[in-house]
């Protein structure tokens, strides 16, 4: 097997966190259960996606909360928190407590655009400013900003028996270094590496420019190429890569042949651009830890990362992310390089 360039050193997970509508807190506990074998099995980060008005987690940032008073080493992050549903400096004010309670353990990442279906939430998100809305950029400028320390306000001091800040309290020493950006396209990356982020590269990435064909290894690997280049860290600039890896050394014929056919129903939308966007999915990975290893060290992305934060499937059963994670961390993690802890 050919060695990868960057041996894996950090392994993380990916979960979306589903519930049903008639017992929504089951589905969330499922969540933290899944983040507390996660540490158990010593993967380095568990990572939370965001959904909106779905049966997701609508806000990962309380589910960090809840999920750093039970567990003590894991990392914590966001893939991702879109920008376009939050104000930046009271999400500020979240992360940075959450980071307090967590011993510094959080690593939010955030991505910027319209919310999805803007046309028919804004009456409900924006009532009065929706068309002065910015969704560019500067909207994680200004987070950037208010968690990096900057003044948030023109008046500090006393008044009366109060105190005030003109920052962000509390201040979360660390933090602002550990901001991730999740982009799909070589602007994304860019700018990330310019303004000093860590870049989160998914399963989806832009096909841009050209008339093809389009290779979607090449295409993530100019991502991450582009960032470092513009990072002020070059070489040693972050990126954690977030494939949908599933290993079925332990799954049972029943589960393997599930995993089969979801990976198969998706294969579709991996032959060429999608939509509008040209949006381009990666193909999921299913088979043994050593038959997934051989794929990822054949992926051109792949050898320029040393951390994943491999994405967890939609719609499995608890159960089935049980073994997900356990074959991860003690048969596909080793077979990468990886060992907890190190």
């Amino acid at each position: 097997m050919p060695s990868s360039p960057r041996p894996l050193r950090k392994l993380g997970f990916l979960t979306i966190g589903l519930f049903d509508e008639a017992d929504p807190r089951r589905g969330h506990e499922s969540t933290l259960e899944i983040i507390e074998l996660g540490e158990r099995l010593g993967f380095d980060s568990a990572w939370l996606r965001h959904r909106h008005l779905q049966y997701g987690i609508s806000s990962p940032v309380a589910v960090m909360a809840a999920a750093s008073q039970r567990t003590s080493r894991i990392e914590l992050g966001t893939a991702v928190i879109p920008l376009g549903w939050e104000n930046p400096l009271r999400l500020a004010e979240d992360l940075a407590t959450v980071d307090i309670l967590s011993g510094g353990r959080i690593n939010p990442g955030v991505s910027v655009g319209p919310p999805m279906h803007f046309d028919e939430v804004k009456g409900a998100l924006y009532p009065d400013t929706a068309d002065a809305e910015d969704f560019s950029y500067e909207r994680v400028r200004r987070l950037l900003d208010f968690v990096r320390g900057k003044p948030a306000s023109d008046f500090s001091g006393v008044q009366g028996f109060e105190v005030f800040s003109d920052r962000v309290q509390p201040h979360s020493h660390g933090l602002g270094r550990r901001l991730w950006y999740g982009g799909g396209s070589l602007s994304s990356a860019r700018w990330a590496g310019e303004h000093g982020m860590n870049f989160l590269t998914s399963s989806v990435v832009k096909a841009e420019g050209g008339e093809g064909p389009y290779d979607f290894a090449q295409i993530q690997l100019s991502h991450i190429r582009a960032f470092r280049a513009a990072h002020p860290d070059g070489a040693d600039a972050r990126v954690s890569q977030g494939l949908v890896v599933i290993p079925t050394d332990s799954a049972s014929p029943e589960q393997r042949a599930k995993y089969e056919e979801y990976a198969a129903k998706r294969t579709p939308r991996t032959t060429s651009p999608q939509g509008p966007a040209r949006l381009m999915f990666a193909q999921d990975i299913v088979g043994t830890s050593q038959e997934i290893a051989e794929r990822l060290h054949a992926h051109a992305a792949f050898r320029e990362v040393d951390e994943v934060a491999f994405a967890l499937p939609f719609t499995f059963e608890h159960e089935d992310y049980v073994q997900i994670l356990t074959d991860m961390a003690t048969k596909l993690g080793p077979t990468l390089g990886w060992r907890p802890g190190a």
